[in-house]
């Protein structure tokens, strides 16, 4: 456990020369190659109108947002309701998107947990 803590600082140390080194120039670089995205003077009037513009923005795309959900709600219902006309392609796509979905509840699952894997001795 020591061992890795000594490898686990050395790898920070090193990370931490890089960025002293390269961290000026990244920064300097990123703001250039986006400065049409930045307000020219940069208030806090400024941040507080653009943080507005954001979340009424967002709030209405709402309505949009929960149109399209029915709208495919409604096509998963009816291809429910058809599954015996299925193809084998389709089901191999519905079973590949069901497989991906418990895959990502699975890593969140761990990811709530910390990185931690319970029930499991190694």
């Amino acid at each position: 456990m020591a061992s890795k803590l000594v490898q686990l600082q050395s790898k920070a140390c090193q990370a931490k020369q890089f960025l002293a080194k390269n961290g000026g120039a990244y920064y300097k670089k990123l703001l250039e190659e986006n400065k049409q995205y930045i307000q020219n003077p940069p208030t806090v009037e400024k941040c507080n109108e653009l943080s507005k513009q954001l979340f009424y923005t967002r709030l209405a795309s709402i309505p949009g947002r929960t149109e399209t959900f029915w709208k495919e709600l409604d096509y998963v219902k009816n291809i429910w309701k058809h599954k015996s006309e299925m193809h084998v392609p389709e089901l191999g796509i519905a079973t590949l998107f069901g497989l991906e979905c418990f895959c990502w509840f699975c890593a969140g699952e761990i990811v709530g947990r910390g990185f931690t894997f319970t029930g499991y001795y190694v």
